[in-house]
């Protein structure tokens, strides 16, 4: 078996891919030759940097805005990808976002905002691109949970609910959809993006999560690593599987 990873000829689609974890995905699976829809948000310039250097490193990509907790948008842009690529071989739903707050303090609107992204979106996601890929008889789908999702957090029930819950549509998906359909899902640990950051995390936690056996955190291109992996022949064995690069923050 060759160890050398292409995706030349396949077309990924992945979102919240403007910045992060998302971004770095979307320049690794172009670097090995797909052909990658960047996913955003009102990120346009964010997303239009992505798509910039996919193509002067020589690979091929464009930027579709479409709200993942929106049916009609995902939809809309499953069909578009469809219609002018021909299919979506590679799906990585990698939208999300986080908060941090107290429980009780946690309002309706709080969980809605955050589970309707970070689950909500998954869902609506495969749902768009499951039934090509059953037509064709072939699919890869990456789905990005949290070690969180496993671990859970104080003053973070929305956003360990949602991972959570990933985690549990990941294997799901895996038993109904395999073996022509590979669903399998990646639950980071801590990951220097825009997303940890004290705009979004206390100084306590931030100091928390670099309190790891790697003794720092991890750089998005290591997550896009395992992404790559996952997207490729190597991994034609892995179905409802929940791989961790987290630098020793969950073992098990």
């Amino acid at each position: 078996m060759s160890t050398t990873i292409s995706l030349a000829g396949q077309v990924a689609l992945v979102t919240g891919a403007a910045t992060g974890i998302g971004a770095a995905i979307a320049r690794t699976l172009a670097h090995a030759g797909a052909t990658v829809v960047v996913n955003h948000l009102r990120r346009h310039a964010y997303a239009d940097g992505v798509v910039r250097a996919i193509r002067e490193a020589g690979g091929h990509a464009t930027a579709f805005e479409a709200d993942v907790k929106d049916a009609h948008a995902v939809a809309d842009m499953v069909t578009w990808t469809e219609r002018e690529f021909g299919r979506v071989d590679i799906a990585v739903q990698s939208a999300g976002v986080i908060q941090e707050k107290p429980f009780l303090e946690t309002t309706e609107a709080d969980w809605d905002f955050v589970v309707d992204t970070d689950l909500k979106g998954i869902f609506l996601c495969c749902r768009a691109v499951l039934p090509g890929m059953v037509r064709r008889g072939r699919g890869c789908v990456i789905n990005i949970a949290s070690e969180l999702g496993l671990l859970g957090r104080a003053s973070y029930a929305p956003y360990c609910a949602a991972k959570a819950g990933v985690i549990g549509i990941t294997r799901a998906l895996a038993r109904e959809f395999a073996p022509a359909i590979r669903v399998n899902a990646i639950a980071p640990g801590p990951v220097d993006t825009p997303m940890l950051s004290v705009e979004h995390m206390s100084p306590e936690v931030l100091e928390a999560e670099r309190a790891i056996p790697a003794e720092r955190v991890g750089q998005p291109e290591e997550i896009a690593a395992t992404a790559l992996f996952l997207a490729s022949d190597l991994a034609s064995f892995y179905y409802g599987q929940v791989l961790g690069p987290n630098g020793g923050a969950h073992m098990g």
